[in-house]
């Protein structure tokens, strides 16, 4: 790469790196203040508390990703365009395109950096940020169904259960029916189920056998270990199961849960698609940060900040309002998605093409 390339890269990553490491403290700071009493409370052991802020750091830094990066773009283009180095540059003859390249260099490693850490690195910390508020902060929260559950298992198995205590893995009035054909062939009940070892203990076991001739066979045990078709830990997941899951593990999850007839399937596409939507923002955002804080402006480098953090805020809401309608009714999750890089896709080309004249 040219000396411009290198220049204007190391400036790029320079101060995305320098955002990330201003407002990562900042936000521990936050969150730590609102959580101090409730840690303190509860006696929560110090490794435990580093673990979390440890988790805490990449789901903040993943959640306001986009954020950091335009942030990044206005501020140090803005400062190339107030020292007057940009119109240096293109007064010796690079055009307004190859000033450009650097800037899409950076956007491509910050783009893989943001796909592995949203595919593979992040979930995992979700794991650990919602195990910790749950379980020291919003204790007895409600974050799964546990009463009256009625799920289907796949084509032919359904079952029902009034209730379903995760943490012993026990469900009580358990009833499991079996159909072929759309005919109920058999169908077992338990007064009390529990999982233990890979092992499924059935009290007051009843099995009855559907017969086309009215004879039904029925099979009575006091108590009889078995295997079931399906996993006690999918029987009600959590509400945000879908960003503990990697990629691979979240796609196959979602192919399961519409099988079941899951009313949750687009929340789970919609995380799926954010897999993908979030690092494709970066070139969106940088190429928007570019167009509009690479000309010179009364006002300096204000100026370009507040129109890119009122840009930032409205693409944050379309994110936010759009993901929470595929959420909660039956609007397509692609299109909740997509949507806001679409929008803003087509203002970075109208906003680029005004830069350039």
């Amino acid at each position: 790469m040219k000396i411009l390339d290198w220049y204007i890269l190391k400036r790029y990553l320079g101060t995305f790196f320098a955002m990330i490491l201003m407002f990562v403290p900042i936000g521990i700071i936050v969150d730590l203040s609102e959580k101090v009493d409730d840690i303190l409370e509860n006696k929560v052991p110090l490794d435990v508390v580093l673990s979390y802020y440890l988790d805490f750091t990449i789901y903040f830094a993943n959640l306001l990703f986009p954020l950091f990066v335009f942030l990044s773009v206005i501020w140090f283009t803005s400062k190339l365009a107030n020292e007057t180095e940009i119109i240096a540059f293109l007064s010796s003859g690079v055009s307004f395109w190859r000033f450009l390249r650097p800037y899409m260099i950076g956007a491509v490693i910050i783009c893989v950096g943001a796909l592995i850490m949203g595919m593979f690195l992040a979930p995992r910390a979700s794991q650990g940020f919602n195990d910790f508020k749950y379980s020291y902060i919003k204790k007895g929260r409600k974050v799964q169904q546990t009463t009256n559950i009625y799920r289907q298992l796949n084509e032919n198995d359904y079952l029902y259960a009034s209730n379903y205590n995760p943490k012993q893995k026990t469900v009580t009035n358990f009833t499991l029916e079996h159909f072929e054909e759309n005919a109920l062939t058999y169908k077992i009940s338990a007064r009390k189920v529990t999982y233990k070892d890979s092992i499924y203990e059935l009290r007051d076991y009843v099995k009855r056998i559907i017969s086309k001739d009215g004879n039904d066979i029925i099979f009575r045990e006091r108590k009889k270990d078995t295997l079931l078709p399906f996993n006690i830990d999918e029987f009600t997941p959590v509400t945000y199961v879908a960003e503990t899951l990697n990629y691979m593990e979240l796609n196959n999850f979602i192919e399961k849960e519409s099988l079941r007839g899951s009313s949750d399937v687009n929340r789970y596409k919609v995380v799926a698609y954010k897999r993908w939507s979030i690092p494709i923002s970066a070139f969106i955002l940088t190429v928007i940060g570019v167009a509009v804080s690479s000309m010179k402006k009364r006002g300096g480098m204000g100026i370009n900040l507040a129109v890119g953090i009122s840009l930032a805020f409205v693409f944050i809401f379309f994110d936010k309002v759009l993901g929470t309608m595929a959420n909660q009714s039956d609007f397509p999750p692609l299109v909740a998605v997509w949507f806001p890089n679409i929008t803003f896709g087509i203002l970075a080309i109208y906003l680029l093409y005004n830069a350039k004249r």
